[in-house]
């Protein structure tokens, strides 16, 4: 099919999606296309109806794919329609009559300030070049709220020490500036100090002694290992850190637009599941503290 080739072509080249985003759209459309062939002998996603698309979302529940998943797929879908009918390829929308599935949304999960201050004001790390790197690793995950993608990602002219800023560059190449607190600031000189004595022909900010950059299975280790010390939540990842910077902003009286320009969110919607975690916190403040509860 033809025009699954050039909506590929504008996410890849007009969108500057992911290599992964990429993969995820490609096997939802490709999955949908199979079955229009196999159950409709269709061979043209012109030619669909959206009792075709309800067909293949009743088929995927029955198999038990998660809601969420579901709408992944529905979510891949209409950008395909949109875009084909937006340029012609197409004449007919099935999707504005297709229906998500609704979802129960998840909380994201965090570490709480007091174990987190514990970690990184009362743990030790090892007094080396290695040490010192991964313990500014965790303070950054925590104290700006950024990306495992995105740390990688750090080249040195991002950290602008005159201005107390750094510069990240998050999803679809958008960037960002996020401030510094002197605390974290003075962190990051010193480990600038200990950078420059590495040969390394990498621009990346964090590398092995060796001179070549992490990797992200290096970096979601040493994050499991030390909030291993502090929590027990099963989860432990840097995404974790990133949720406990946003739930302690917020808890903190931080003003939700300014945690979504923080987090690099491209809409509102995405930072205010926050809010729900803070909610639940007073939910157990009055059940503790309140006669009648």
């Amino acid at each position: 099919m033809d025009e699954l080739q050039k909506f590929a072509d504008y996410l890849r080249v007009e969108k500057r999606y992911s290599s992964h985003t990429l993969l995820a759209y490609e096997t939802d459309l490709n999955q949908f296309a199979s079955y229009l062939k196999e159950v409709y002998e269709v061979d043209s996603m012109g030619e669909v109806r959206p009792s075709f698309v309800r067909s293949w979302l009743v088929k995927l529940m029955e198999e038990g794919i998660t809601a969420r998943s579901v709408n992944r797929k529905i979510t891949a879908l209409k950008s395909f329609y949109k875009f084909a009918v937006r340029k012609g390829h197409l004449h007919n929308n099935p999707m504005l009559k297709v229906s998500s599935p609704k979802t129960s949304r998840r909380l994201p999960e965090y570490v709480e300030a007091e174990k987190l201050d514990l970690l990184l004001d009362n743990t030790e790390f090892p007094d080396n070049f290695d040490g010192r790197r991964d313990h500014l690793i965790i303070e950054l995950f925590y104290g700006t709220g950024i990306r495992l993608s995105e740390l990688l990602g750090l080249h040195m002219d991002d950290i602008q020490i005159s201005r107390h800023q750094i510069r990240v560059t998050g999803k679809r190449n958008k960037q960002r500036i996020i401030p510094l607190f002197t605390e974290l600031e003075s962190k990051i000189e010193h480990y600038l100090i200990d950078r420059k004595s590495v040969e390394s022909e990498t621009p990346h900010v964090f590398v092995f002694e060796s001179g070549h950059a992490l990797y992200p299975m290096y970096v979601y280790r040493l994050v499991n290992k030390y909030l291993s010390l502090v929590s027990t939540r099963k989860k432990k990842s840097p995404h974790v850190l990133r949720h406990s910077f946003a739930t302690e902003m917020l808890n903190k009286g931080a003003d939700l637009n300014a945690i979504k320009e923080l987090l690099g969110h491209a809409n509102l919607s995405a930072t205010q599941v926050y809010t729900h975690n803070t909610i639940e916190k007073l939910k157990k403040a009055y059940n503790l503290a309140h006669p009648r509860a």
